[in-house]
């Protein structure tokens, strides 16, 4: 029996990857990789010379299936995505679950991630978050998204490509109203680029340019931040009237 590893990789600068991802790189009998063009250039950089397999979002399906029938020999596989971590808005979901359905080992060597790396940049809750990856290309469906969206308490985290992002953050601002944001774009990379603030100031500074990571406040975020609670909205966020919280402050104060 082999084994699959999910070898992360940089996201944009090469010194990030891990010595036990190029271990891992350096031992496989084959590296099945997004895109051979884009693996070709790490592997040069760091002198290793194996054989590549394309595996991508057409081809997944088949494409798993031969190589967990690989696998299920004696083949060791690592398997790339062009950035970060295999199978997070990524390919590798399929050929994961064939590994596991065949009890085949699988072992994920973890590194580099672009939702992560913003999330921790971005100066907004990460707490609680959810990871939505990309949006839907077009405008109606978009929009239908981010309205099933609108009331997720939680920072949000998008990925959002460089044709899509000015349309996205309208869209997202229309939606979801004008919270707080951080557009982070070219991560790691020599024109690495970080925007805080609301969405209305933040739209105009976007350059179209490179990858990008939207972090968006969540509803109770903005809501605390631009609606400060009344009287009654403490009472009711307390669970209580205001003569029990006049019993309660004034009883205990005279024993």
């Amino acid at each position: 029996m082999g084994t699959l590893f999910l070898v992360a990789t940089p996201i944009g600068n090469l010194r990030d990857i891990s010595q036990r991802a190029l271990d891992a790189l350096h031992e496989a009998d084959l590296i099945a990789c997004e895109d051979t063009r884009q693996t070709i250039k790490l592997l040069n950089y760091f002198g290793i010379q194996k054989p590549l397999a394309s595996y991508h979002e057409f081809n997944e399906q088949k494409k798993a299936e031969e190589l967990a029938e690989k696998l299920a020999g004696n083949a060791k596989i690592a398997l790339v995505s062009d950035a970060g971590m295999p199978a997070i808005s990524d390919p590798g979901y399929r050929l994961v679950r064939l590994c596991r359905e065949k009890e085949i080992p699988v072992v994920a060597i973890p590194g580099p991630n672009a939702a992560l790396t913003a999330l921790a940049a971005s100066g907004l809750p990460s707490d609680e978050f959810m990871f939505v990856g990309f949006l839907p290309a077009k405008k109606n469906a978009r929009r239908q998204r981010l309205m099933d969206l609108t009331s997720a308490a939680c920072t949000l985290v998008f990925y959002e490509a460089p044709h899509r992002i000015e349309a996205s953050l309208e869209d997202i601002q229309e939606v979801c109203g004008d919270r707080e944001v951080c557009v982070a774009r070219e991560l790691t990379k020599i024109h690495e680029e970080y925007l805080f603030g609301t969405l209305s100031a933040v739209r105009s500074q976007v350059k179209p340019i490179g990858e990008f990571v939207i972090i968006l406040a969540g509803s109770e975020q903005r809501q605390e931040k631009q609606t400060p609670l009344s009287r009654d909205g403490v009472l009711k966020k307390l669970g209580m009237t205001r003569n029990e919280l006049y019993d309660l402050f004034f009883k205990k104060k005279s024993g």
